[in-house]
């Protein structure tokens, strides 16, 4: 699959494969995500596509055309030309950096506003928000985070906190919202002692913190584990860096 295009049919194939574990997307989510991944403008991150599963977990999402989608920290916006092209020009994809965070990722800012300004994607804003507290322009139907929730305990973000970081996320959101966490994950019963140190966090902490904000358990999917991981070490160490084992999970905000 690197450096090739994938067809529609590809596509459907890899998020049939993956949804074992997690409630089947719809229709015409399969279809928008397949369409999605094909898009040329792509074309340079699409090796990636093997190792970060895009079909299986933006089907999990269930995102579709014309909605709000707010795409955390959003790196070099793999994640978020897959959503702009998905939810259309109907939607709106928040490309969303806190002010601590960007300052470590100035490259990526300038990447998300290039991005931005490209015609072929009219529908991203990038926003730098002045702290840690995350907020909306408008009531949003996903909030995605890849690898960053678990940033919210760290120092250099002021330490607000991964709970508090799930409440923020329950605020933002529609009734009927998503919210999904994609995250490094930690040796079991660790909690939250390794997301400065070793840049993981345990799946049932976030479990337990996404539920006590208010939101529903909503699926899993399990295509990025690696039972390779020792999960003791650094997510940068050269052993493991860029294929950790991580965790994907799905919450939805109740709809009353």
């Amino acid at each position: 699959m690197p450096g090739k295009l994938i067809g529609r049919s590809a596509a459907v194939a890899l998020l049939v494969a993956g949804a074992a574990c997690l409630p089947a997307a719809p229709a015409s989510n399969a279809a928008q995500v397949a369409s999605a991944l094909a898009d040329p403008g792509r074309a340079a991150q699409r090796g990636d596509d093997a190792r970060r599963h895009p079909a299986e977990l933006v089907g999990l999402s269930g995102v579709h055309s014309g909605q709000r989608v707010l795409d955390l920290i959003p790196g070099n916006g793999y994640w978020t030309r897959i959503f702009s092209t998905i939810v259309g020009p109907k939607g709106k994809v928040y490309a969303v950096w806190p002010a601590p965070y960007a300052k470590e990722a100035s490259g990526d800012v300038a990447k998300l506003r290039q991005i931005a300004a490209d015609p072929h994607y009219p529908n991203v804003v990038v926003q730098v928000q002045p702290s840690a507290e995350l907020t909306a322009p408008e009531p949003l139907d996903l909030i995605w985070t890849s690898q960053n929730y678990h940033d919210y305990g760290d120092p250099f973000m002021g330490k607000p906190g991964t709970a508090a970081f799930a409440k923020m996320a329950y605020r933002a959101l529609k009734p009927g919202g998503i919210f999904i966490v994609i995250d490094h994950k930690s040796a079991a019963g660790h909690g939250t002692a390794d997301t400065d140190t070793l840049h993981r966090i345990d799946p049932d902490t976030v479990i337990k913190e996404a539920k006590a904000a208010g939101f529903d358990y909503a699926g899993k999917s399990d295509v990025l584990l690696n039972s390779k991981d020792p999960l003791t070490i650094p997510v940068f160490d050269k052993t493991i860096r860029g294929h950790t084992s991580q965790f994907a999970l799905k919450f939805r905000k109740p709809s009353k």
